[in-house]
């Protein structure tokens, strides 16, 4: 096994796959940034709003006001030089720790996507992306051919493990036996032509796409790794992702998983993008380069046992929801950052209540005062949501004269077309209650089951 091992390590593969992977991540990058700036959403959801719901453990991380702008502006930058390859490491330390540092500013705007570009771009902090075809290759007039078969494998790995892990998300009761969500969503896309008036009303078709979603999630790693079904699969990688898009607002999202899957493709392939970059950049790249064979990485067995350490959390970590009692789509205790995508239509009502303890009055909190209709949408069924708004609510009227303040809440959820419920505890006061990493046992129990991992 020890040896192996050893074998694996010192094998080395064509750089090629890498370097095109570093451009299209560049670009996509660069392209989602001027999207979300050119859109407003900088202004929409970090500037205007008076209040932002924290990620636990990172409250500190806000966002910086009419500054905001320059944070998106470096990291815009940092995309553009790590499509170029210029100066990569400093470029892809920036990018992650500027794009990280958006993702943290408020928990409402949370995607999985989101999520994989931080580890994604964390990840290409150690790996040799620029050791071929960029502009540091031109600057030190020196380029490498080759490089550890293990760098392009940890990228493919990581993709592997969202689609997979978001396969495994969909074998519950609701998805496969009930359509659920879909069954809710489907029939909304009525305009759709050709398809939207018929088909999406149907609900045989409802359950095709559950099962189909599934059970592509859970193969398309697997068929992306071998060559003979790799077009295959890279053409359901194409219809799904461009279906999906069609149908849902998820953003880039699927066009950055269509270019990311190109990486499992050969060499040969890759080449064929670069020589057709080479062709239009041809009067920029008249330098002449020194080809050496192989890229030799830095205390590389320190580095690869660090990635061990990496891949096995990101193995792990989507379980921790089993060290939580009740029902993981009731209580969303352990249900970010595992890749559960689009499992869920969840509806609430939250009303919070601020009362004298003293003197026994009350009154009913008007939230549009205090946040967004995004965000009071977001809040009205996550129980961390709940609770963080909770304690501004109680800091704000604390600090405006009011004593003996406590905080109620009366809130109804309904989750994947099931009828609204009672979903917090109306006698707790949330003001005296702590946010951890320990269940909250305020959170009303779900009395329906839903089976499944």
């Amino acid at each position: 096994m020890g040896y192996n091992t050893k074998a694996y390590i010192q094998q080395k593969t064509d750089a090629a796959p890498l370097a095109v992977f570093r451009i299209l991540f560049g670009v996509m990058m660069l392209f989602s940034i001027i999207r979300f700036w050119v859109n407003g959403w900088i202004d929409t959801l970090y500037i205007q709003p008076k209040f932002h719901f924290s990620y636990f453990g990172f409250e500190w991380v806000k966002p910086l006001g009419i500054y905001t702008y320059l944070l998106f502006l470096v990291c815009a930058l940092s995309a553009l030089f790590i499509a170029l390859g210029f100066k990569y490491k400093i470029a892809i330390i920036t990018f992650f720790l500027s794009f990280t540092y958006i993702e943290l500013m408020d928990k409402t705007t949370y995607l999985n996507h989101y999520y994989f570009i931080s580890l994604l771009s964390f990840l290409m902090i150690f790996l040799p992306a620029n050791a071929y075809f960029s502009v540091d290759n031109l600057l030190r007039k020196t380029s490498f051919k080759t490089f550890p078969k293990w760098c392009a494998d940890s990228v493919k790995l990581l993709l592997g493990i969202v689609y997979f892990y978001a396969g495994l998300a969909k074998i519950n009761s609701d998805w496969l036996f009930r359509a659920m969500p879909l069954k809710i969503w489907l029939p909304s896309k009525y305009s759709l032509p050709f398809l939207g008036e018929n088909i999406m009303q149907q609900e045989w078709f409802h359950f095709v796409m559950s099962w189909c979603g599934m059970l592509y999630d859970l193969t398309i790693p697997f068929l992306l790794l071998y060559k003979r079904t790799r077009w295959l699969a890279f053409g359901l990688v194409v219809f799904f992702h461009v279906f999906t898009r069609v149908l849902f607002p998820i953003g880039m999202f699927p066009f950055i998983m269509i270019v990311s899957t190109l990486i499992f493709f050969e060499a040969d392939f890759h080449h064929k993008i670069i020589y057709g970059i080479k062709r239009i950049l041809a009067p920029f790249l008249n330098t002449k380069i020194q080809y050496k064979p192989t890229y030799k990485i830095k205390r590389e067995s320190f580095l690869v046992s660090f990635l061990v350490v990496y891949f096995s959390f990101q193995l792990l970590f989507p379980f921790r929801y089993l060290l939580y009692p009740g029902e993981l789509f009731w209580t969303e205790e352990g249900f970010r950052f595992s890749w559960r995508v689009m499992l869920m239509e969840k509806m609430g009502h939250t009303t919070f209540i601020i009362k004298d303890a003293k003197k026994g009055t009350s009154f009913v909190v008007d939230n549009s005062d205090f946040l967004t209709s995004f965000q009071e949408k977001q809040m009205s069924f996550q129980p961390d949501f709940i609770l963080e708004y909770a304690h501004y609510l109680g800091d704000h009227f604390t600090t405006q004269g009011h004593k003996n303040v406590q905080v109620f809440v009366e809130s109804y959820v309904a989750l994947n077309g099931r009828l609204s419920r009672p979903y917090i505890d109306k006698n707790v006061d949330l003001y005296k209650e702590k946010e951890s990493f320990q269940h909250k046992e305020w959170i009303l129990p779900f009395t329906d089951e839903i089976k499944g991992l």
